[in-house]
């Protein structure tokens, strides 16, 4: 058995841009709503239902905020206007020569005539005639049309015109114009049946003749499947019509010598493959004879020649139709684009999945989103505007269908590559959007260009996730061009090294003590933190990160962070910038001192248990001390003996040192008084408690006689522990100077790894 699948079986261009449209409506994730089946196709309603798009029978049904897809049957004027009442947006897929239609209803006036040759029940139909403020008359064949032109008074028309439904039978359309010429001389005979319709229908009919079984595969409801059937059935009795494979009997097919699948225009690719598979399977020796049409074929070589080949920019010729003769623009109108063709457009609508051009030539011109502009991430409204002029290249001609499809993004390249030639070797960064990570590196559109940039000239560490560039803007310096394989290999690293250079620069001619900047974190080490504020690194030190003591660097700042920074000093022979970060106005001290004084009675949360007292948390960012003579009215020997931390007390302020930012506090002031005498220890801690509250004043301290001696001995000892004291403040201030050398040092060590690491790369760019 021979099987033969014709070659014009399938979607036409109109469902195919209908398909495109829902899909694309889908995959956005908005909400979206098809006002009626997209495509006669049971099976694509349940893809589109199964995806999240609603199915509606009336735009009243339409949701405030949903895009409502217009199938390409087309819809009358009073349905736009209830959708935009509704708040719902549209997505419109009537096929252009339905709009045709719709123009040619419109033209005509209350006189007039419009005689329409198809189905009056059908969408297609419906919706043309709302256009019509004309008389309309609507007839299904040859014979009925004959009736209506001898019943009825026609010829008292100012203007008729003759048309007929985009899927109408050819045959009838050709008695039906052979009628009109005969008998309504003065109507205007308009051509509107679709030219991949005819194709279609003649090639069923010449592949029925020769075969002995006939397949047709399409939606029962769709009406071009419909008269395809009709007229396959015509030339081979043995014509079936089907939904799916899973309809197939076999059996039909037992003795049968050459087996025809033909299928309508609304009926997908993925049926049809099923229909085939089946009859392969089933019949063994089966020769699927399945070629694909011309058309297709041509815009695959040319997206192949333009893929491989960088073309001369042609200067577009700008084409004034007023100044042409009569002839000359009709001539031009008409004329036949061919692929690779540069031309100039205006826009003229715009959809989320295409822009709909005028090229002032007989075809319905459109550029599809995917060849708009390589950058994926803006919309078609974000790209161009109604009205906009574009110079453009084809990329595919149909004659047949009257469509051209053209492309903006491959025109930019053509331009943008120019550009890129010109950036090679001279370290000059050209801006670009990275689109995507890919093994081994990241792409990155730049002046409409894929450029490719390794991994290693990204700036993200080895092994790091490069995902995090995608959508960002970088500045790219181009590093290397292969014309043959039209491969562009460029740096971020390199571009960001030439702008840190160029920010360095112009930072250190402007900077000034207290100057505020905005910088990213870089790195965190045990004392500080390296900010890049501009081109330069600077160093905020812990001690000015926070108010709060016992902050780690860690605890404040991750990498990556943007902070705001002031300048505190700054060495521009050095190269060095000490930062700060926490604000005066933030300082808790200011807010305590405001709203404390010595005397106040105070809750307190013990945080730290010495071996001399405990430290206790007054506020957030102040802390104050409770020394172990002030714990209790006792002696006592650590001061865990009667606090724990965490414990909540109340305490007395005794003394506030806001230039030192201390605090002391007393428990035991709050404590009642004891009434017996005290003995001669317990005086000696009072004295002791009374030397620690004045010590800033000693003259000032009244010693009772009964206590003298005791007090003598602590005086005493309170020298022997300030000379022992001394030694320790001036270790203390050797280790601050210290530190403050170390902290310089490892920032000079930084600085100095970095410019040798720049050198290195510059070294290797060179020699690569």
């Amino acid at each position: 058995m021979e099987v033969i699948l014709a070659k014009t079986a399938g979607f036409c261009f109109g469902v195919a841009r209908a398909v495109e449209l829902a899909r694309g409506l889908i995959a956005s994730g908005k909400p979206s709503a098809a006002l009626g089946e997209p495509i006669h196709n049971p099976a694509f309603t349940k893809e589109l239902l199964e995806g999240g798009m609603r199915l509606i029978a009336s735009p009243d049904e339409a949701r405030k905020g949903e895009t409502v897809l217009i199938r390409s049957h087309g819809e009358g004027p009073d349905t736009y206007a209830a959708l935009a009442a509704a708040g719902a947006q549209t997505a419109d897929a009537t096929c252009p020569f339905v709009k045709r239609i719709h123009e040619l209803a419109a033209s005509l006036g209350e006189g007039d005539l419009l005689l329409l040759a198809g189905d009056e029940t059908h969408p297609e139909i419906k919706g043309i005639i709302k256009y019509a403020k004309s008389a309309v008359f609507v007839f299904k064949n040859a014979d009925f049309f004959k009736k209506t032109l001898y019943e009825s008074r026609i010829t008292e028309y100012n203007n008729i015109i003759l048309a007929a439904q985009t899927t109408f039978s050819v045959a009838e359309w050709e008695k039906c114009a052979a009628l009109a010429a005969e008998l309504l001389p003065q109507a205007r005979v308009e051509k509107t049946i679709c030219g991949a319709t005819a194709a279609r229908q003649k090639e069923a009919a010449e592949l029925a003749a020769k075969c002995d079984a006939m397949i047709v595969v399409g939606g029962r409801n769709s009406s071009n499947t419909a008269k395809l059937y009709e007229l396959c059935r015509k030339h081979c009795d043995n014509t079936v019509l089907i939904e799916s494979a899973s309809e197939l009997d076999m059996s039909r097919y037992e003795y049968t010598d050459i087996v025809g699948i033909t299928a309508g225009a609304s009926t997908p690719s993925g049926i049809i493959e099923e229909v085939v598979h089946k009859m392969n399977e089933e019949t063994k020796d089966a020769i699927i004879e399945s070629q694909e049409p011309e058309a297709i074929a041509e815009e695959t070589k040319a997206a192949e020649a333009v893929e491989t080949e960088v073309k001369e920019e042609e200067p577009v010729k700008e084409v004034d139709l007023d100044e042409m003769s009569f002839a000359e623009a009709v001539d031009y109108t008409f004329k036949t684009l061919y692929t690779g063709e540069r031309v100039t457009g205006r826009v003229i609508g715009i959809t989320p999945t295409e822009v709909q051009i005028e090229l002032n030539t007989k075809h319905y011109a459109f550029i599809p989103l995917a060849e708009l502009s390589s950058d994926t991430t803006k919309s078609p409204e974000e790209l161009v505007s109604i009205g906009d002029e574009l110079d453009l290249i084809v990329t595919r001609v149909n004659d047949v269908d009257g469509m051209v499809t053209l492309s903006k993004k491959r025109v930019d390249a053509m331009r943008g590559y120019e550009e890129i030639e010109k950036a090679v070797g001279t370290q000059v960064p050209l801006e670009g959007t990275v689109t995507d990570a890919v093994n081994g590196g990241v792409i990155a559109i730049v002046n409409g260009v894929r450029v490719f940039i390794p991994a290693s000239r990204t700036g993200i560490p080895r092994d790091g996730d490069l995902s995090v560039l995608v959508g960002t803007t970088q500045k790219i310096v181009i590093l290397e061009i292969n014309p043959r394989r039209r491969r562009v290999i460029g740096s971020i690293k390199a571009g960001e090294r030439r702008t840190r250079k160029e920010l360095a620069a112009q930072l250190w001619s402007e900077i000034e003590v207290g100057k505020k900047y905005t910088g990213k974190v870089k790195s965190l080490t045990s004392y500080g933190a390296f900010v890049d504020i501009g081109g330069v690194d600077g160093m905020v030190h812990v001690s000015e990160m926070s108010w709060e003591r016992g902050k780690k660097p860690e605890d404040i700042f991750k990498i990556g962070d943007r902070v705001e920074v002031y300048v505190k000093d700054f060495d521009q022979e050095k190269k060095r910038i000490s930062l700060g970060y926490r604000k005066e106005e933030d300082n808790p001290w200011n807010t305590f001192t405001e709203n404390f004084a010595i005397g106040d009675v105070i809750d307190v949360t013990v945080n730290r248990l010495m071996s001399f007292g405990a430290f206790v948390a007054i506020v957030p960012g102040i802390d104050g001390l409770i020394h172990i003579s002030q714990i209790a009215d006792r002696r006592i020997e650590k001061a865990s003996d009667e606090l724990k931390v965490g414990q909540q007390v109340k305490a007395k302020i005794t003394s506030i040192d806001p230039e030192n930012h201390k605090v002391g506090l007393s428990i035991r002031a709050l404590l009642p008084k004891k009434t017996e005498e005290a003995p001669a220890e317990e005086a000696a801690a009072e004295a002791t408690e009374a030397v620690a509250e004045a010590a800033e004043d000693p003259a000032a301290i009244e010693v009772p006689a009964e206590v003298a001696p005791a007090a003598e001995a602590v005086e005493e000892a309170a020298a022997v522990v300030e000379e022992a004291a001394a030694p320790v403040e001036e270790a203390a201030a050797a280790a601050e100077e210290t530190a403050e050398a170390v902290e310089e040092a490892a920032s000079a060590v930084e600085e100095k790894v970095e410019e040798v690491a720049e050198a290195v790369e510059e070294k290797t760019e060179a020699a690569e």
